[in-house]
């Protein structure tokens, strides 16, 4: 099991930017599809980002253009840079690790004020 530990949330006004990251326990270099779900208030979870082990990615509309999910494989790191905020983006962000199982990180709180 790879324990995953999210950070960077916070509050942030709309227009601005914060940058998420999720730290492994061990090494994520064959992980097949690391990336983060977000979940707000009254509603379900939803897919935000994706990245492959290629490094191929793969993105929510909600957040085409204004969020960038990058892997830093040497230090078992995964981000997801998120700029020109909005309200709507407002949730619990969770990150994710899919490999012959998923493992889930305990999420982390984004509060976008308008």
């Amino acid at each position: 099991q790879v324990q995953l530990v999210e950070s960077g949330g916070g509050l942030v006004q709309a227009g601005g930017s914060l940058r998420l990251s999720c730290a492994a326990s061990s090494s994520i270099f064959s992980i097949n599809v690391m990336g983060w779900y977000r979940q707000a208030p009254g509603k379900q979870r939803e897919l935000v980002a994706t990245i492959l082990s290629g490094s191929i990615t793969n993105y929510a509309d909600s957040v085409k253009g204004r969020f960038t999910i990058s892997r830093d494989n040497a230090k078992n790191t995964v981000y997801l840079q998120m700029n020109s905020l909005k309200p709507e983006d407002t949730g619990v962000y969770y990150c994710y690790a899919r490999y012959w199982r998923t493992d889930w990180g305990q999420g982390t709180q984004v509060t976008v004020s308008s």
